[in-house]
């Protein structure tokens, strides 16, 4: 099967699963990702980012495969934190 074929036969479903066993080094049953698995896991992931991800996080691969980072000012604005919020400072 070719790479396109394989990353066009992902549902949402699988590439959750791959992109969770990638952050956790783990597959869901709990046995460890092996290195190969890990690399061959992660760009499947990336693959799949590139071509269907609409709406990507800060630092994950956006639709049309460039990397995204957030600057500081957006991911304030995602995540509702004010600018004029005043700073604790504990000593």
């Amino acid at each position: 099967m070719e790479l396109d074929e394989v990353i066009a036969a992902m549902t949402p479903e699988v590439y959750q699963r791959l992109a969770t066993a990638v952050e956790t080094g783990k597959w869901a049953d709990g046995v460890a990702l092996t290195p190969e698995q890990k690399e061959n896991s992660l760009q499947l992931v990336m693959l799949w980012q590139a071509r269907h991800n609409d709406e990507p996080m800060h630092m994950s691969v956006g639709k049309g495969g460039e990397m995204v980072m957030k600057s500081k000012k957006q991911l304030k604005e995602e995540f509702g934190i004010e600018d004029d919020v005043t700073p604790i400072r504990l000593q």
